[in-house]
């Protein structure tokens, strides 16, 4: 099946594509979408057969003597022409522009590997490591820590900025640091090259990568300057390639960066939101791939492998869900998801998403590569995050929380946090 969405698989396969769409959440009328398309083409073609009247009217008139009567005959017809012309260059224009905007509402479409289903609760459990019915005993939500409040400072994040923007206070912020030390260096052994990213894009890269026009109400918008704040490290940094081609030589290309991260999705107030477990502003280290079309799928195996790698290292339970086609986003073909039990909370955080875009960003994007002297073609995109700091920083906490009452480092982090634990011990 193929796995893209391109202008020919519109035309020529229609019925595939609206059943592959068909399983995902996301609407679209393919109809409506063909119609703009068969506009814009007829457009396109009056105005071109206009150009080439006007360009031997002008060839004719050229050969005749100036000043004759034939010659004012062939200026007025030119002036004719000339605004006829422009009017349906106008029109020709603006059904492009209808016809791209209705184009970029197709999803992309999943993997023939992605199960069916309506939402998360058909998600499929591929595996699981770690066990959570485990040795618990202390555990307590994070946010029931005598004193978590001391160490992140979330009513003076909202006098600074708003809900959902902590401080982070002395040791914490130095064991923050530590996981993000951690996460970049086991990213380099695995081969990643580190980059530090701007962390506002403009629309082109927002609308590159399919946070536009899917997103546009959960990204932080400065309207002066028309640039955003990025959700993910996976925006700026797929887009370093945009409108380039790379040789095969060159693929796969792997990359990792870490940024804070923003969102405005809020959610409802509960224990699902409380502490750490949402919110606006994060840091995360992300994973992203550019990669031969025949080995994106493999090399989606290996980023999952990638990130699971670090919560076995932190000693942290998890299970691995493969995303079913009614949950899966919008410009992915095929994800996994990755959750860490949190003890205190007996339930399941989500801490990383790894996915296949296949070549639906890099169309985009205009992410191409050219092989052995043939016609460019699109790359494969893949990124995930390895990890997203809050959700991780939460589990530890719950799950190393000793009868003391402070919290032991795992040992992976002490290279850089060299404290056997963290917080202060009960009174």
């Amino acid at each position: 099946m193929i796995q893209m969405i391109d202008i020919s698989y519109l035309r020529n396969e229609l019925d595939s594509l609206g059943t592959a769409i068909s399983r995902k959440k996301f609407e679209c009328d393919l109809d409506i979408i063909i119609e703009l398309d068969q506009k814009r083409r007829d457009s396109i073609s009056l105005a071109e057969q206009a150009r080439a009247g006007q360009k031997a009217t002008n060839k004719e008139m050229s050969q005749l003597p100036k000043g004759s009567p034939e010659f004012i005959a062939k200026v007025t017809e030119m002036k004719n022409l000339a605004a006829k012309v422009k009017e349906l260059e106008s029109l020709a224009k603006d059904a492009d522009d209808k016809f791209k905007e209705a184009f970029m509402t197709i999803p992309n479409i999943p993997h023939e590997s992605v199960p069916d289903g309506k939402g998360e609760q058909d998600n499929q459990t591929v595996s699981t490591w770690g066990d959570i019915e485990g040795d618990f005993p202390n555990s307590i939500p994070h946010y029931d820590i005598p004193w978590f409040d001391q160490m992140i400072d979330f009513p003076r994040g909202v006098k600074v900025t708003g809900a959902g923007f902590p401080f982070y206070l002395g040791e914490m912020s130095q064991f923050v640091r530590a996981l993000i030390n951690f996460f970049l260096e086991e990213a380099s052994i695995n081969g990643y090259e580190e980059v530090h990213s701007p962390i506002v894009v403009n629309a082109a890269s927002a609308t590159a990568t399919g946070q536009l026009p899917d997103k546009e109400g959960q990204m932080y918008l400065d309207q002066n300057e028309e640039i955003y704040l990025i959700p993910t490290a996976e925006v700026p940094v797929t887009n370093f390639y945009r409108d380039e081609i790379l040789t095969t030589d060159q693929l796969p290309v792997n990359r990792c960066a870490y940024t804070p991260c923003f969102r405005r999705e809020a959610g409802s107030w509960g224990k699902d939101v409380r502490g750490l477990n949402r919110l606006h502003q994060f840091d995360k280290v992300e994973l992203v791939k550019w990669t031969h079309p025949s080995e994106s799928f493999e090399e989606l195996e290996k980023l999952r492998n990638d990130a699971e790698s670090l919560l076995q290292k932190l000693e942290l339970p998890y299970r691995v869900l493969l995303i079913c086609s009614g949950d899966i986003g919008f410009p992915h073909s095929k994800q996994y998801d990755l959750e860490v039990w949190a003890a205190g909370q007996k339930r399941w955080l989500e801490v990383s998403s790894c996915s296949n875009f296949t070549d639906f960003q890099a169309r985009r994007a205009n992410i191409r590569f050219r092989e052995d002297g043939e016609k460019p073609q699109p790359v494969h995109t893949l990124n995930g995050s390895a990890l997203a700091i809050p959700r991780v920083l939460a589990a530890i906490l719950e799950n190393n929380l000793q009868q003391d009452g402070t919290v032991k480092v795992p040992k992976c982090l002490r290279k850089w946090f060299p404290k056997e634990i963290i917080g202060s011990p009960k009174r």
